[in-house]
């Protein structure tokens, strides 16, 4: 594992980004001008690929915007030959990968290794070295989360708190990869570090908590939403001193419930697989993006970009610290405004506004009349892990009932795959405590997407008039 810690390179990197939050919007510029010819000499040098795509380039003077458009599905389909270590091979990785028990051990050694979740019908295979990982754990330590960042630097690993992350745990899942990393290195906080899976009953999840009484709480906003529910109820018998959201949109509404039934503070982030640290909340409550190692250009349906205060169809997104698996002006689904005037926590970093996965919770009908909400992420986590589909949407039609509408499928092997959805699903929902519920197949589906291409995969049984009050508050 020591081979995934680079104590020298960290330090860099950390000395580097304190400067950084010191300097002007020039300075960051000046910093993005450094980094990316270096990664267009690593791509062009190491990826068969890029090689390709990038013929005739001098990647020394190369404008950002001159560079081709790069898309998920090209660079999974030619895995091997994007990549610059020949060692990374696709059928290797996915057959580390199907073991949890190897989520955050290295992979040859060298490599940390985390899977997408197939939000766009494809999902990621995402290779990060260590050089990668002192990038994102400096940003994470002394950026994200915090207004003292001294504080953090003294302790970067938190061992003061108690915290509980609360998430998709069955999986290689960025976020879980990267705490069970840190778990390794740091065997001691074991006990001050725990996870919690949101695939159990909310019963089963609240009796852990409230045995753990957590002072900082890591999850995603859907599921902060129902411990605040549980909060109002009495069953949640801790109060946090922090709620860390991130993984889905974060509206207005949510936030101030937040914080009046829980009476603690929020800080949302913003992070993807492919990237893990984009963008961490200032003590101003606005959105700063880490643009010294992260390169965002919010464009319109034809890669067109658009003006600062506008709001994208998509974002090509230029990750700066990983040149294992170069991901240069990749298209990330998420729409994002950047806004042009500065922050007014005198930050140099640009502040962003970001629309990401919106989807919904479903609230169905329990035994003896009690109502049970299932979450989201625990939803497409199932489909994905259970029933191996990724180009679905779960849709309620009432509190007994969902539909399954999968895409790209025909014939037998459609209806194979809605029978692995229905067991699964009716599996889990029977571990959440629901009467049995019917779920109703629609093969053959072509998705509704919105302007960036995302699915909205999770869809409660809410109004028109009601959804458009709650979106107006996002």
């Amino acid at each position: 594992m020591t081979q995934l810690f680079d104590p020298v390179h960290l330090g860099g990197v950390a000395l580097d980004v304190l400067a950084a939050g010191l300097a002007s919007p020039q300075d960051i510029a000046a910093r993005q001008n450094a980094r990316l010819p270096r990664l267009l000499d690593a791509a062009m040098q190491g990826s068969r690929l890029y090689r390709e795509r990038l013929r005739g380039i001098n990647p020394a003077s190369a404008p950002l915007d001159s560079l081709p458009v790069m898309h998920r599905d090209e660079l999974m389909r030619r895995f091997d030959d994007w990549v610059t270590d020949p060692q990374l091979r696709l059928d290797e990785l996915r057959a580390f990968i199907a073991d949890p028990q190897r989520i955050g051990q290295p992979y040859l050694d060298k490599y940390l290794i985390w899977e997408s979740s197939g939000t766009s019908g494809q999902p990621g295979v995402f290779v990060q070295d260590a050089q990668a990982m002192a990038v994102y754990d400096a940003l994470e330590a002394l950026r994200r989360s915090t207004p003292q960042p001294l504080q953090r630097w003294f302790d970067p690993l938190l061992l003061t708190e108690r915290i509980a992350f609360v998430g998709a745990t069955s999986g290689h899942f960025a976020s879980f990869v990267s705490l069970q990393r840190l778990r390794q290195l740091n065997p001691w906080m074991a006990q001050t570090v725990r996870t919690f899976s949101i695939q159990q009953s909310t019963t089963a999840l609240l009796d852990e908590l409230n045995a753990f009484a957590p002072t900082v709480v890591a999850t995603y906003p859907t599921v902060a939403a129902l411990l605040a529910d549980e909060a109002a109820r009495g069953t949640l018998r801790f109060v946090p001193r922090e709620i860390w959201t991130g993984g889905e949109t974060l509206s207005a509404t949510v936030r101030r419930r937040l914080e009046q039934t829980l009476g603690c503070t929020v800080r949302n982030s913003y992070g993807a697989s492919e990237f893990l640290a984009i963008g961490w909340e200032c003590g101003h409550g606005r959105m700063h993006a880490n643009a010294d190692w992260v390169i965002l250009e919010p464009v319109d349906e034809r890669h067109r970009p658009v003006p600062p205060g506008q709001a994208s169809c998509s974002t090509l997104l230029t990750n700066l610290a990983n040149h294992v698996q170069p991901l240069i002006r990749y298209e990330l689904e998420d729409q994002i405004t950047i806004w042009p005037e500065r922050c007014g926590c005198g930050s140099p970093l640009p502040v962003i506004e970001v629309q990401g996965r919106r989807d919904d919770p479903l609230v169905m009908a329990g035994l003896h009349g009690k109502k049970v909400t299932l979450l989201p992420l625990a939803l497409t986590t199932v489909l994905e892990d259970e029933a191996g589909v990724f180009d679905f949407q779960l849709c309620q039609r009432d509190a007994h009932t969902l539909v399954l509408r999968l895409g790209g499928l025909q014939g037998r092997e459609a209806t194979r795959a809605l029978n692995r959805c229905r067991a699964a699903l009716q599996a889990f929902a029977a571990t959440q405590g629901l009467h049995l519920i019917h779920v109703i197949g629609e093969l053959g589906q072509t998705m509704p997407r919105g302007r960036s291409g995302k699915v909205q995969r999770v869809i409660a049984t809410v109004s028109p008039t009601r959804r458009r009050s709650r979106d107006s508050h996002s």
